[in-house]
């Protein structure tokens, strides 16, 4: 997937800390435009705004579209395992897990995508201590959802199993496109909008059905959705493909970093949300599993004589 000139290695950093400042800021969209609108709503609007500032990008750029059905079939199965179900399944979550919490198990993506990759794809092998680390994440998910499972299986466990899937979800897609999508000779903005385009045709096809339900419109839900379709669904797609090209996957999966910070940080200062012990203490499980999964650390391994 390489076309045009290469970005400078500034413009890369760049485009990294803006892709993690909007991923971040994403949940807060979600949290203020489900005040007005349902989860479908917020999913389906979030897809057409992100197709249409693709779309403009594309025609002004002149950029190459796909051009063979088997591309378009591949393109077509990730716009619905990389956006209409995740999105789906975080839209609904948000309605009873804060906007924070929602960010933290967004995290979970890089331990999801070497599962994928190695149990489901078999495009990786994955080395003992990377397995330590998927098993250390996955303590770390225990450790956020536990507390609340064991007072009471409602809603809020139950959204936190939805938002696993949707992190599952990215992590097939990726690996996905690793798969099938390796060397498809499109450019970053290209390829997003291959997949984010066919995805905003399927929820205006069930427009009928998700239109069903009214909406509250204000101008903090209009601005909310519109970003979140503009930047968090459209530009930082390209970014974050952008990213993928310079640095590999490893290091623009470190963007997982990023957002959950600043999405923690504005759902405690403009939503007034609050953290418990063990969300910000599974995060730091989740990180260290992270960590081993990418091998940036490594367990000593004992030397014989």
């Amino acid at each position: 997937m390489a076309s045009g000139p290469s970005p400078s290695p500034v413009s890369i950093t760049v485009q990294f800390v803006l892709t993690g400042i909007v991923w971040g800021s994403s949940f807060l969209f979600i949290a203020v435009a489900l005040m007005g609108m349902t989860p479908a709503q917020v999913a389906g609007g979030r897809l057409l705004f992100g197709a249409l500032a693709l779309a403009a990008v594309v025609a002004i750029r002149r950029e190459r579209l796909p051009r063979t059905v088997r591309v378009w079939a591949h393109l077509s199965v990730l716009s619905v395992t990389f956006c209409v179900v995740p999105f789906l399944l975080f839209a609904w979550a948000e309605q009873h897990v804060s906007s924070g919490l929602a960010s933290i198990f967004n995290a979970t993506t890089p331990i999801m995508t070497a599962i994928m990759a190695w149990a489901v794809f078999q495009v990786e092998r994955l080395r003992p201590g990377q397995l330590i680390g998927i098993a250390i994440g996955i303590v770390g998910v225990v450790v956020i959802i536990a507390p609340g499972a064991i007072a009471d299986i409602g809603g809020s466990t139950i959204a936190q199993v939805a938002l696993l899937g949707a992190t599952a979800c990215y992590g097939f897609s990726l690996a996905y496109m690793r798969r099938f999508l390796g060397d498809t000779g499109l450019s970053g903005i290209a390829f997003a909008f291959g997949y984010i385009g066919p995805a905003a045709v399927l929820m205006l096809l069930l427009s009928p059905v998700i239109l069903a339900e009214p909406m509250q419109l204000t101008v903090p839900i209009v601005a909310s959705i519109v970003a979140l379709g503009v930047l968090g669904t459209g530009l930082a797609y390209v970014w974050n493909q952008n990213t993928l090209r310079a640095w590999g996957p490893t290091r623009a999966s470190t963007v997982t970093y990023i957002t959950p910070v600043v999405g923690v940080a504005l759902g405690i200062l403009v939503l007034g949300e609050r953290l418990t012990w063990n969300e910000p203490a599974g995060a730091v499980i989740v990180f260290l599993g992270i960590l081993l999964v990418q091998e940036r650390i490594r367990l000593r391994r004992t030397v014989r004589p």
